[in-house]
């Protein structure tokens, strides 16, 4: 199995850096604005999100977690049952500015799954998805990212890894895995 890096701790760290000044130059002053991670590595990045923003302009924008294990359309489909995550939406979003986060978009079933838990929570004025690799030509569903870190394009017997620090790893890293059958 080959792998190969997407995106070093370093480089991680310029694109978020990127990404976030693409939400200021969208949001101004995030007074209507919040940011929902995906669980679970989205939370990880919605987090640092938050950091880097108020480390930028001097904001609170408010987190919260969405998990999507019973909202997914093969949640019936598995033959083993799913442990959901915990979904912490601490703040209404009723009117608000919806910044979904997640690290990885693929078939775009998961966003699809996250727009229906979040809309349990209230309906909100607009919704967009901050992505870290956007997996290019895999989507099941009509859903684009508004903010995409890393396009990749993929195939079907790839995977995208992302390692968090807050996983455990020793840095952060994203990457690329060609698992050949044969």
């Amino acid at each position: 199995m080959a792998k190969i890096k997407l995106l070093s701790s370093k480089l991680l760290d310029i694109t978020l850096s990127r990404l976030c000044q693409q939400l200021i130059e969208n949001h101004i002053d995030f007074n209507d604005s919040v940011l929902l991670g995906m669980q679970p590595r989205g939370v990880f990045l919605a987090s640092r999100i938050k950091e880097r923003l108020s480390e930028m302009i001097n904001v609170d924008v408010p987190v919260g977690s969405l998990d999507t294990t019973f909202y997914r359309d093969d949640f019936r489909r598995r033959d083993e049952p799913l442990s959901p995550n915990s979904t912490n939406v601490p703040f209404i979003i009723e009117n608000k500015k919806v910044i979904l986060v997640d690290d990885v978009l693929y078939t775009g079933r998961t966003v699809r799954a996250a727009i229906s838990a979040m809309l349990a929570f209230g309906r909100p004025s607009k919704v967009e998805l901050f992505v870290l690799v956007n997996r290019k030509y895999s989507r099941h569903l009509p859903i684009e990212p508004n903010y995409v870190g890393k396009s990749v394009n993929t195939i079907q017997s790839q995977r995208v890894v992302v390692e968090w620090i807050e996983q455990g790893f020793d840095e952060d890293n994203i990457w690329l895995f060609n698992q050949w059958q044969g």
